[in-house]
């Protein structure tokens, strides 16, 4: 692989600096000797061309990190990096704009080279995540990056319409992704449950679907100007003609069958839509399209197109008949049709249209982009037909896959990998999607970071950058990183478990939840009837997607040297005493919890036998390896919306102890060829 080739090659460079702990990984990395040092002078000087937008960069890159730090600044003699940017780019970030940069450090200052002031901010990114600290202070490596995206559309859609999402949430997601160089924000503002804009010319849309909470236009602005700055496009998205409820409360004219409608509480997909054969929908949607072109300058407007639901069309008289005269067979052409119509209004006001791939059909204008939700099979079929086209498939946030998962997805692998050279360059790249029936604005960022990283490093790094051990260790830092831009995916984790606490001791919940990592969709949709109005402060709502610990544990199970030994024992014990501790009685929200930790002290329990059968020499019966792997089926399935994480280094052990006489264990270090052994990174 490449990244693996290329540190064989530096190996014997003197002095070298360690692997850094980077994400995205640049495309070429060559450490040097050394380091600079990062003291309370540091200071960023602008070399080459300069504007409002450059300099507010280097104040927020300077007061980052002086905040990482924890250094107070002082006055500089001279510049510790300067940022040499040869052109503004395009005045707003744009599909395909130059977004490379160089950056040399040596150990006495450092440079920054960029053709555009994107470049430049994605160069900053890098350095920033370069620090860290040393034997004298904090730090930056000698190092030499050159560095471009793979694929020009590297975007994360966030829908603020089933749950409400405050504009602080916004910002400081889109503070995130820049600091891992994503740069479109799709923002998915309209759905069945609530209509999220201000509309002057039809503000019924708003103030009856949105049960008061929607941005307003002076809101919609700030975002577009506060994510321009960053390097990130935002694209809006108006669901339609489906996915429509919240728009029919205010206007039920426009519906397919009479109302009146209320705002869906529920989650699903649902039978009002828009009525695709009235005059008086499309002259409301080019008015609606008109007002919101004009707030959001990007080229691209998703008009969403997914999920259908075509009862009413059915059931309508004169829906059917309109069917009848214009020779429309069915409700597919039907859809066809209004898309048609859509994409023309969408291209009267200066833009493109997106839709999710539902929408590909005869007759689409050749600058649709299709995002591709149901696999990369409709990506390539798009691209084959001639359309660009973005992966989501693989990438949904909201079912809580680990991360190693999204990060083994990529858009040109499987059918779209069968392109040829025209087809692969239509796949602009992807977009990670993060629904919001499970989310709250307390819980969103813990379901996207640290996993985004991951994601954004696929989009954006070369593709021979792929060794997942690799990835995992760089994301712990890298997420420790994130918490600077004003994430709270680390910081809500404690207080979410104190609550649920009560007056009752903490610490043997949280080490109940580390042990655990929290379920997505396709589970808490048959867990329990949710809505839109149930509160998520549960045991399940405060869990991790992905528990740190528990990955560190799979690691020392699988290496089992001495030191290992002895953080697997201090851990089993304390899974196996924590269920005594924890003291649900009179506690609504840790009485569900009750099954839960029994199993935690039964792994714990389980763990430390085979503990005992490695350290003494013993080979674990037959009897006893096939009893213990049936308790640890029977705990590895979803219990209170988690699952029991746990069990899977415990597994590793019990194996581990079934093999002891086959030589598991040689002198404290695990046999490599016993048991499928770790990747090391260094």
């Amino acid at each position: 692989m490449f990244r693996w080739t290329l540190l064989i090659t530096i190996a014997c460079a003197p002095m070298a600096a360690a692997t850094p702990d980077l994400m995205p990984y640049p495309a070429k990395v060559a450490p040097g000797a050394g380091f600079m040092a990062i003291d309370s002078g540091f200071r960023v000087a602008l070399a080459g061309f300069s504007d409002a937008r450059l300099s507010a960069a280097v104040r927020r890159t300077t007061d980052r990190v002086f905040r990482q730090t924890g250094i107070v600044p002082a006055s500089a003699t001279r510049p510790a990096l300067t940022i040499d940017c040869r052109s503004a780019g395009s005045p707003w970030p744009v599909l395909g704009e130059d977004e490379s940069y160089q950056l040399d450090i040596k150990d006495d200052r450092a440079l920054l080279s960029a053709a555009t002031v994107t470049g430049a901010l994605r160069g900053m990114a890098t350095f920033v995540q370069l620090i860290a600290p040393g034997p004298e202070g904090f730090r930056v490596p000698a190092i030499h990056i050159e560095d471009r995206p793979r694929f020009p559309w590297r975007g994360l859609m966030m829908d603020v319409a089933r749950h409400w999402m405050p504009l602080e949430v916004v910002l400081r997601n889109l503070d995130a992704m820049a600091a891992v160089k994503l740069n479109v924000f799709h923002w998915h503002l309209s759905d069945d449950q609530g209509f999220r804009v201000e509309s002057k010319l039809f503000p019924q849309l708003h103030k009856a679907g949105s049960d008061g909470h929607f941005y307003t236009q002076a809101q919609i602005r700030e975002v577009v100007e506060y994510a321009r700055d960053r390097g990130i496009r935002v694209i809006p998205e108006f669901d339609v003609p489906g996915h429509t409820t919240s728009w029919l409360v205010g206007m039920p004219e426009l519906a397919s069958a009479p109302g009146p409608y209320q705002i869906q509480r529920r989650w699903g997909i649902f039978e009002p839509t828009l009525d695709p054969t009235r005059e008086e929908t499309y002259r409301v949607l080019d008015g609606f399209f008109g007002e919101m072109a004009a707030l959001f300058p990007d080229r691209y407007f998703h008009i969403g197109g997914d999920e259908v639901e075509d009862a009413q069309w059915k059931q309508s008289a004169a829906i059917q008949e309109f069917c009848r005269l214009h020779h429309l067979a069915n409700s597919r052409e039907l859809h066809a049709y209004f898309n048609q119509r859509v994409q023309a209004l969408v291209k009267k006001h200066g833009k493109s249209m997106i839709g999710w791939d539902e929408v590909l059909a005869p007759g689409l204008a050749g600058d649709t982009v299709i995002q591709s939700w149901r696999g990369p099979e409709s990506l390539a079929d798009a691209s084959r037909k001639g359309y660009r086209g973005i992966l989501s498939s693989g990438y949904y946030l909201d079912h809580l896959q680990s991360a190693g998962t999204h990060y083994a997805v990529d858009p040109l692998a499987g059918t779209a990998g069968a392109l040829d050279a025209n087809g692969a360059a239509r796949i602009l790249g992807g977009e990670a999607c993060m629904w919001a029936e499970y989310v709250s604005a307390e819980t969103l960022d813990s379901r996207i970071w640290p996993r985004m990283a991951a994601i954004a490093e696929r989009f954006w790094s070369p593709r021979e950058i792929n060794d997942t051990a690799d990835m995992y260790a760089r994301l712990e830092p890298v997420s420790r990183g994130l918490q600077w831009t004003g994430l709270r995916h680390r910081t809500n984790y404690q207080p979410m478990l104190d609550r649920l606490a009560g007056t009752g001791p903490a610490e043997p919940l949280r080490i109940l939840a580390d042990a655990c990592e929290a379920l997505g969709i396709t589970v808490r949709r048959d867990a329990r009837k949710y809505t839109s109005l149930v509160d998520l402060n549960r045991f399940a709502d405060a869990v991790r997607p992905e528990s740190v610990s528990v990955h560190n544990l799979e690691q020392s199970a699988r290496r089992l040297a001495p030191a290992d030994l002895a953080a697997l024992r201090g851990t089993l014990q304390s899974w196996a005493q924590n269920d005594a501790l924890l003291a649900p009685d009179g506690n609504v929200f840790l009485r569900e919890l009750t099954g839960l930790s029994r199993q935690l002290s039964q792994v714990g329990a389980i763990g430390l036998e085979s503990l005992d059968y490695l350290e003494t020499g013993k080979t674990a019966p037959d009897s006893w390896v096939a009893q213990k792997k049936q308790a640890l089926a029977a705990m590895d399935q979803p219990s209170a919306e988690v699952m029991l994480a746990a069990v899977r280094p415990v597994r590793l052990l019990v194996e581990a102890a079934s093999k002891r006489n086959q030589g598991v264990l040689n002198h404290g270090v695990l046999n490599q060829g016993v048991i499928n052994q770790g990747v090391f990174r260094r």
